[in-house]
C-alpha cells in the first residue's frame, strides 16, 4: 500500500537508518516513471521529494498526447493541440503535426502516476551522499540501488552539482493567466527582439493559457521578455513558474547512481522538451532495476546497460544541439523561408516524425 507523505513541522519523524531495495530521489516525471516501472516487482521502493507529489510544477506541462495515453494519465489532459504555429518578424507558418501535443494539469498527472506505484513516499530534502547512503534533512537512507531524478542540479553526483550560469543550461519562465483560448495550436515565436537566443511560446490549457520565454543563454534573464509577450498577446502576467533546464546529454550513471531526466541531461535540445524523455528514460531505468530485483542481472550490469542505453542517444541529441546553435544565428528572413518549407505537410510529417521517434511512446509498451 502506498504510504503518503509525513506531516511537516514538529511531526516530521526521522528517517535515519531507513533501508530499501531502491531509493528514488525526486518525485516528478522521471522519478515517478521509475517507481511506476517497479510496481509489483516485490522491491522495497522509497520515493523521496522535497515537496508533496504534484505540489510544485517547474515545467511547461505539455507532452505528445500518445505518451500521456501510454502512461495511463490521459485524465490529466486539459487541451489537445494537433497544430503548431511558428512566428518570426517576417511571417507566420502553421503546420499540422503527424501527432498532437496535449497540455495537462501537473498535479493531476503526478497523482495519476503515483497511484500506479507501490512505493513508500516521504517528504525530505536530499542533500547529497554521506556515510554510504543518501543524506537528507530527516537522516541518512540506504539502498543498494539509488536513482537521482532531482533535476538539473545532479545532487548525487560525486563531482558536485551543476552551477549556472557556467553549466550547459537554458532558462525558462512562464505565466499562467486564467484565460480560456479557443485554439488548437502550440504557438512558438522566434524573435531576436524578444529573446536573442531562444523562443517564446503560448500553450492553451483548458481554462488557462501558458505564455513563456526560454533562453539558451543562461546569463540572459527572461522575465521582462515573458511579461512583454504575455501583455502583447492580451494576457495578464500572473502566476509565474520557471526553472533551469539542461541542453546537453550527460553520463546517466556514476559512482553507483542511476541518473534520470534532467539530472542526466535528458532534455531535448532546441525544443527544451523534457517530459516525454523523462518518461522514456525513467522507464528504461526502471526496467534495468526490475531485472536486478528479479535476479536476472547484477546492479553493476544494470548500471552498464542503462548507461549504454542513454549514451546511444548522443547522436540525435547532438543534432538537436547543433540546430539549437544554428537557428538563432540564421538571418530572420532565411529562418522564415526555412520554416515555410518545414510547414509543408510531407516535410512536416518527416521532420516531426523523426523528432517523436527519438523517444517514441511505443517504448512504454515494450518489455
Amino acid at each position: 500500500m502506498t504510504r503518503r507523505a509525513t506531516a511537516r513541522g514538529d511531526e516530521r519523524t526521522s528517517l535515519d537508518g531507513t533501508e530499501a531495495d531502491v531509493l528514488v530521489c525526486g518525485a516528478s516525471f522521471a522519478g515517478l516513471a521509475v517507481a511506476r516501472e517497479l510496481a509489483g516487482s516485490g522491491a522495497r521502493v522509497v520515493l523521496l521529494d522535497r515537496y508533496e507529489v504534484g505540489e510544485r510544477a517547474t515545467s511547461a506541462c505539455a507532452a505528445p498526447t500518445d505518451w500521456l495515453h501510454a502512461m495511463g494519465v490521459s485524465d490529466a489532459i486539459r487541451s489537445e493541440l494537433p497544430c503548431m504555429r511558428f512566428t518570426t518578424p517576417h511571417g507566420s507558418v502553421r503546420c499540422r503535426l503527424p501527432w498532437s501535443w496535449s497540455a495537462f494539469d501537473y498535479r493531476e498527472l503526478c497523482r495519476l502516476l503515483h497511484a500506479q506505484t507501490d512505493a513508500r513516499f516521504e517528504t525530505a530534502l536530499v542533500r547529497g551522499r554521506a556515510d554510504g547512503g543518501v543524506a537528507t534533512d530527516r537522516g541518512v537512507l540506504r539502498a543498494p540501488m539509488v536513482v537521482d531524478a532531482l533535476g538539473w542540479r545532479r545532487v548525487l553526483d560525486a563531482r558536485g552539482v551543476f552551477q549556472p550560469p557556467d553549466a550547459p543550461l537554458s532558462r525558462g519562465l512562464e505565466v499562467h493567466p486564467h484565460d480560456a483560448v479557443d485554439s488548437d495550436e502550440l504557438h512558438v515565436w522566434v524573435e531576436r527582439d524578444l529573446v536573442r537566443r531562444g523562443y517564446g511560446w503560448s500553450v492553451p490549457a483548458g481554462r488557462e493559457v501558458r505564455v513563456g520565454v526560454g533562453s539558451y543563454e543562461p546569463r540572459q534573464h527572461v522575465k521582462d521578455a515573458t511579461v512583454h509577450l504575455a501583455e502583447r498577446e492580451g494576457h495578464e502576467p500572473v502566476r509565474y513558474q520557471g526553472n533551469w533546464f539542461p541542453h546537453r546529454l550527460r553520463p546517466a550513471t556514476g559512482d553507483g547512481v542511476f541518473f534520470v531526466g534532467d539530472a542526466a541531461g535528458h532534455c531535448f535540445p532546441l525544443s527544451g522538451e523534457g517530459i516525454r524523455t523523462a518518461f522514456y528514460f525513467g522507464i528504461a531505468c526502471g526496467r534495468e532495476l526490475r531485472a536486478v530485483v528479479a535476479g536476472r542481472a547484477t546492479r553493476d550490469e544494470a548500471l552498464e546497460r542503462y548507461g549504454a542505453f542513454s549514451a546511444r542517444h548522443a547522436r540525435p541529441f547532438g543534432r538537436a544541439l547543433a540546430l539549437q546553435r544554428v537557428v538563432p544565428a540564421l538571418p530572420p528572413r532565411v529562418l522564415t523561408a526555412a520554416l515555410r518549407i518545414v510547414g509543408r505537410r510531407r516535410i512536416a510529417d518527416r521532420a516531426f516524425g523523426w523528432y517523436l521517434d527519438q523517444a517514441h511512446p511505443r517504448f512504454a509498451a515494450l518489455g
